[in-house]
């Protein structure tokens, strides 16, 4: 006789038929491997509403056991803004989220994927693993940014098309020369302790120079095998026009895959180069001497899933792009100001949208142009034909920007939107200036039918507020400098609460 107690109940994971049969499997092989390396920690991950990845380490029993139940966390990421100053009061009802499931600060349950497991080749037995959130009744997070990515492809998925996703991301390496970790340095919640001080990597600005290379062939060897060994999709890496500055760019892939890709890449690099004695920094515009302008260009093509097909490729000599491919574009570029929020998320970013630089200042197509905000790149009968859209930062949240693409580009195609003609001078055209401030962006996106119906009015009231605290807190330290100064060069607020936290 079976007692009762002998009876194998079904996790958190099972019970809520969380995994694909795929994950079933994948979990089974991951259980092998923690056993065979003898694994002593698994860093179980997810990212915030910042696109900061935050994590756990679990003892290997215990990350065994999640793959079951999931790992239990506080709501507390969730709370605060880029500075850790805490937004919402969640011990009044609904959390000051109008949310019953979120009173009290209570638990909720991130579900290791077992799709994105890999090795850290830089710390000894240690798994790295990220997950999604649910609440503990088993209903998905309605702010986890992974979710809203899920669900916008989704909704692609139903179409039946594939979205496919190029990164090209531009950085900083500086080498560290006081981490500043005084008691009267390292600052609190809402304050940012003292940026850390460090000095360039390399001498002049020189792009693409050859001679700079024994500077920084040894520091970029590690990152770049360490990125390698992780499994990560790396194509090519570059020396940039600033001091330190480098471009890295992947294969394209699949675009969750790519958006995880993006949040490893992060934390990988600016770990790797930490334990080497450098700091990487992928704010936009970081207050260094003579610096310039960090970019995150995403390359962007559908896929028919039927025909395997480039969507985006035209199959008209006398057009560049497909029917689709010009209606996304135009709903990129309608929709553009109120994306910038989740392309472009930090104060510091908008002093990069300058005339006559790199990149754009108003919502622009071309082809082949890189003053533009969508530049085409390909054309009739190209099978390589994709749109890459030069707007983003390299601090954004990958999955919103990527979602953000996603909903902007579809309502386009729904409402057939004409972009117009493709521009040969993109700082002179009649096209929408780009917003100059995160505050004016906020305004486009408070007024967005779209985005409101896509993500939510609950998501979109609480990304708002989040963004509200950052900018009301970097206005209170600005209260003795003229706008035309804080607007347009990089403050000590900025270096302090960005250059360290991207």
């Amino acid at each position: 006789m079976i007692r009762q107690s002998q009876i194998k109940r079904p996790g958190f994971i099972e019970r809520h038929n969380l995994w694909t049969e795929n994950q079933k499997e994948a979990s089974q092989k991951i259980k092998a491997v923690v056993k065979e390396q003898d694994l002593l920690f698994v860093r179980a991950a997810w990212s915030d509403q910042h696109g900061i990845v935050r994590s756990k380490w679990l003892l290997a029993q215990a990350f065994l056991s999640a793959l079951e139940n999931g790992m239990q966390i506080s709501t507390g990421t969730f709370l605060f803004d880029t500075g850790g100053a805490m937004v919402f009061n969640p011990f009044v009802p609904g959390g000051s989220l109008d949310m019953p499931l979120m009173t009290g600060a209570p638990n909720l349950v991130a579900v290791p994927d077992p799709d994105t497991f890999t090795i850290v080749p830089w710390a000894k037995r240690t798994g790295f693993i990220l997950c999604d959130e649910y609440f503990q009744n088993g209903q998905a997070m309605p702010f986890s940014s992974r979710g809203i990515l899920r669900q916008s492809l989704l909704e692609l998925d139903q179409r039946g098309l594939e979205c496919i996703v190029g990164l090209e991301v531009e950085l900083y390496l500086a080498k560290l020369e006081d981490p500043m970790l005084g008691l009267a340095q390292v600052g609190c919640s809402g304050k940012p302790g003292e940026p850390a001080k460090v000095s360039p990597l390399e001498h002049s600005h020189q792009y693409l120079f050859e001679s700079h290379n024994p500077e920084i062939h040894d520091l970029l060897g590690v990152v770049v095998e360490n990125l390698v060994e992780m499994g990560l999709p790396l194509r090519s890496v570059e020396n940039e026009g600033g001091v330190g500055q480098f471009e890295f760019t992947f294969d394209p892939i699949p675009a969750l895959q790519a958006a995880d890709t993006m949040m490893i890449f992060r934390m990988a690099t600016k770990q790797i180069c930490r334990q080497q004695g450098y700091i990487a920094s992928f704010m936009c515009r970081p207050g260094l001497e003579g610096c310039f302008s960090n970019g995150w260009h995403l390359h962007q093509s559908l896929v028919d899933k039927t025909t395997g097909e480039n969507a985006f490729m035209s199959a008209n000599s006398e057009t560049l792009i497909s029917d689709l491919g010009k209606h996304f574009v135009g709903g990129l570029l309608k929709h553009a100001n109120a994306a910038c929020v989740f392309t472009n998320p930090t104060i510091n970013c908008y002093k990069r949208f300058r005339p006559y630089s790199l990149a754009p200042d108003r919502a622009g197509w071309g082809l082949e142009n890189r003053g533009v905000m969508i530049r085409l790149q390909g054309g009739f009968d190209d099978p390589t034909t994709h749109i890459e859209n030069r707007v983003g930062e390299p601090a954004a949240n990958p999955y919103l920007y990527m979602a953000s693409q996603l909903i902007c580009g579809l309502d386009g195609v729904d409402h057939k939107l004409d972009p117009g003609s493709p521009t040969e001078e993109p700082y002179t055209t009649e096209n929408s200036l780009l917003p100059k401030t995160l505050q004016e962006a906020i305004s486009y996106l408070s007024e967005s039918k779209l985005f409101s119906q896509k993500m939510g009015q609950q998501f979109i009231n609480f990304i708002i507020k989040i963004k509200h605290s950052e900018i009301n807190r970097f206005l209170e330290s600005v209260t003795d400098q003229p706008p035309e100064e804080y607007l347009t060069q990089v403050t000590n607020w900025e270096q302090r609460e960005y250059f360290e936290l991207f």
